[in-house]
């Protein structure tokens, strides 16, 4: 993972993490940063830098990898509309709360998991890696359970209270007995079904769990603003 400005008391924060696998690198400005060829997934941008402000920069990183998690660090608060476009994860105002942003950089860990977690799906035929945030939905069907992805379904012989364990809390949710689905893939839903993947794929929503769901949905979405 790599940020764009030093985080105070930044390996005491990963270590009680358990965070080990960690690469953190300090730009002095928008440019450097934009011609570094590695990979960022947790970005602290100031608005104003030489070159490039924060907000282009953003921009530019979301469009090289579209699940950075980008945190806008400023004093001025007049940006945050253009910040928001592109998906901001969190807008810092300065001077920087110390309790505020270590809340936000643990927010901001869970989601990186939860997009970036990888699990094993056992079948009859073998073991497949997937990653979290490719799996659509999980469906029990008959003695069956099925790992649907957008590209690929996997007969699991896992069953499904062992998916309902393992996949994250934050993002998927067991809308009915046999379904569990991930909310980053919900197009829309009614008290009856889900619509995933713009209406490519249905799972059942339980009427009883209807406000639970929207509850969730809504927390969800609101997390990835």
């Amino acid at each position: 993972m790599y940020h764009a400005v030093t985080i105070p008391d930044n390996q005491s924060i990963f270590q009680k993490k358990k965070v080990n696998v960690l690469d953190i690198v300090t730009f002095n400005d928008g440019d450097s940063l934009l011609s570094d060829k590695f990979q960022k997934d947790i970005v602290f941008l100031d608005i104003e830098m030489p070159g490039f402000d924060g907000i282009y920069v953003g921009n530019e990183l979301k469009k090289q990898n579209e699940s950075a998690i980008i945190f806008i660090v400023t004093s001025h608060l007049e940006y945050l509309d253009a910040a928001m476009r592109f998906h901001v994860f969190r807008y810092l105002s300065k001077p920087i709360d110390k309790q505020r942003l270590f809340q936000n950089l643990d927010d901001a860990l869970e989601l990186y998991y939860s997009i970036n977690q990888k699990i094993a799906v056992e079948t009859k035929s073998g073991v497949t890696s997937v990653l979290t945030c490719d799996i659509v939905y999980v469906e029990a069907k008959g003695r069956k359970v099925i790992v649907h992805t957008a590209t690929a379904d996997f007969d699991s012989t896992q069953t499904l209270q062992f998916w309902i364990e393992h996949l994250p809390q934050a993002t998927f949710f067991p809308s009915h007995r046999s379904y569990i689905v991930n909310m980053a893939m919900v197009t829309s839903f009614d008290h009856e079904l889900i619509y995933l993947c713009d209406g490519q794929f249905t799972a059942y929503l339980t009427r009883r769990k209807f406000t639970e769901f929207k509850r969730a949905y809504l927390m969800f979405m609101e997390s990835k603003r």
